[in-house]
């Protein structure tokens, strides 16, 4: 454990939950709690701390960041309150983005002064087809004009830039039937004229979730993260960590469901008993024990996987899917366990829930991860004759 897990979680417990209902209520009142824990977190020298150094934060790496990530993730709002949600971001910029685009973004975002977003999905269009994406880019002179609709865009109300995944060329069908090589990303600032919010998504009730419009917007060619055509490169390396960072996270909000359930379990009197002496309930504390730790397991060993470098795509699969069907299934029975109070906005886990049955989407559905595991552990398993124990040895050699 690292010796800023414990503090980082007091911190969550202690300032972040209290002020969940006033950062989920948005607007002025949102903001306003959101500075004032950043502020905090700053005083309590826990900002930023895995983004690098050179960038403002505190450079821890990922193998050592993994339990304090988990720590923060016990509140979904943990990661923004404490200056590390932008990791992904500011990771694709500093190793990406034009030396103007870094000059002019990646320190106000890493000091929480221009939160980032990212758009890539689109209505209508299947997101895991990212091959049938509509929103173009074309060259007018030395820019580049935008036009377009997205949906699912985290907190671009709030945002200084998204990030855009666009065509910028018509793609090649003999070099690349799928057209893929023809995506491109493109930093937008949220003040460019044509850029507009064109509706809230709210899911499951919770906002959060943004629309956007791009109607011929005009941004510079230096504002080309990457080189043109190698947007789904750059992409694929943002989700593998995404998602590890993810599953970390419901990790801590797992846990978070976990303790809520035990606390019913051994405080709820019914008739001259506890809930906790219902044999039937001592089921929901072991399978949530055992899932927890499994999802806990997998998710580390993906951390390891890409600490290591190389190919880990079949472990943040894996961790991925595992991580999320324990998050949902904890707290549905913890849901359970509460009865009708559950349902309700008294406990934290309506807000759990929500947040439990989107983990099984977000970053691709479960059925697109199950499948694409699935295929390569099977082609390791027709490339070395046979085994399963020949199947991981095959796995691993190739990270």
């Amino acid at each position: 454990m690292h010796v800023l897990q414990p503090q980082v979680a007091e911190f969550v417990r202690s300032q972040v939950i209290p002020a969940e209902a006033a950062l989920a209520a948005g607007g002025e009142q949102g903001r306003a709690a959101l500075g004032a824990l950043q502020q905090r977190a700053r005083a309590a020298a826990l900002w930023a701390i895995p983004l690098p150094v050179a960038l403002g934060g505190q450079g821890l790496g990922l193998t050592d960041y993994a339990g304090i990530a988990e720590a923060e993730g016990y509140s979904d709002y943990g990661p923004v309150a404490l200056g590390s949600d932008s990791l992904l971001d500011a990771t694709m910029l500093d190793t990406y983005a034009t030396a103007a685009v870094r000059d002019r973004y990646l320190g106000p975002m890493v000091a929480g002064r221009c939160p980032p977003s990212f758009a890539m999905t689109e209505p209508q269009v299947p997101g895991t087809d990212p091959a049938a994406l509509r929103t173009s880019a074309v060259r007018d002179g030395d820019d580049w004009v935008i036009t377009g609709r997205k949906w699912f865009t985290s907190r671009a109300a709030d945002a200084g830039f998204t990030t855009v995944v666009c065509r910028t060329g018509p793609g090649s069908a003999d070099d690349d039937p799928t057209g893929r090589s023809s995506l491109s990303l493109l930093l937008v600032p949220t003040t460019a004229p044509g850029y507009r919010i064109v509706r809230q998504l709210p899911v499951l009730g919770a906002g959060g979730q943004y629309e956007i419009a791009l109607d011929g917007v005009r941004v510079p060619g230096d504002h080309l993260i990457g080189a043109a055509g190698a947007g789904l490169r750059i992409v694929a390396g943002r989700l593998s960590l995404g998602r590890t960072l993810r599953c970390l996270r419901w990790l801590g909000q797992t846990a978070r469901a976990f303790d809520l359930m035990c606390r019913r379990l051994t405080g709820r009197q019914v008739g001259t008993a506890v809930l906790a002496d219902k044999q039937l309930l001592h089921g929901y504390v072991f399978d949530s024990h055992a899932e927890l730790a499994a999802a806990r397991a997998l998710t580390r060993a993906a951390v390891a996987a890409l600490a290591a470098g190389g190919d880990a795509r079949t472990a943040t699969g894996t961790a991925k899917v595992v991580a999320a069907r324990a998050f949902h299934a904890v707290v549905d029975r913890a849901v359970q366990a509460y009865g009708a109070e559950g349902l309700t906005d008294d406990t934290p886990l309506a807000m759990l829930l929500r947040a439990a049955r989107a983990a099984r989407i977000l970053d691709g559905p479960d059925e697109l991860h199950v499948t694409t595991v699935a295929t390569r552990l099977l082609a390791d398993y027709q490339a070395t004759n046979g085994g399963v124990a020949d199947c991981a040895a095959s796995a691993a050699a190739r990270k």
